[in-house]
């Protein structure tokens, strides 16, 4: 799962957990209840226009607000194969890794990709392309131990792998 490929959805900044999946839908831990309602308040046709392995790209501090895990898994039951921003609020990074969807900080790219275009990511080099631009830029690369994370599929099938092989 080293290299992602899709296309761009762009958002500015300060996207918070209520607009990723509005609080109306907590109720439900269902993925893909929570993927139908992905990003609706702040693109209502994001969860049509998207295409399994697409990407999104934002601004400063994605993923504030409340530190509810229903918003990376929104992302991922979605179809979203990685998160480019410029920041992250922490708790969502962390939230993202342990469910298994990268997210990488590059101000760079994040200023620079435009909706719909093409982009792939390298996580082992941080490597990002935009493809459809012909511009790269590069964001710091995962450390082994969140690869094995997010190539597992997040923290509980990464344990569960760690204690199988003992």
């Amino acid at each position: 799962m080293s290299e992602i490929r899709g296309r761009a959805h762009v958002y500015g900044d300060n996207v918070n957990t209520d607009v990723i999946i509005p609080a109306r839908y907590l109720t439900s831990s269902d993925a893909d209840e929570l993927a139908r309602h992905c990003m609706e308040d702040i693109d209502p046709e994001f969860a049509a226009k998207l295409k399994p392995g697409d990407v999104i790209v934002a601004g400063e501090n994605f993923g504030c607000g409340s530190s509810r895990e229903h918003a990376p898994v929104a992302i991922k039951a979605a179809g979203i194969s990685a998160v480019i921003a410029g920041t992250f609020a922490r708790i969502f990074f962390r939230n993202a890794i342990n469910i298994g969807l990268p997210a990488l900080a590059c101000p760079e790219a994040a200023g620079d990709i435009e909706d719909g275009d093409e982009v792939a990511v390298d996580l082992a080099s941080g490597r990002i392309e935009n493809v459809t631009r012909g511009r790269s830029y590069q964001a710091e690369p995962f450390p082994a131990f969140l690869r094995e994370i997010v190539e597992a599929g997040g923290l509980v099938p990464y344990t569960r792998k760690r204690l199988a092989a003992r």
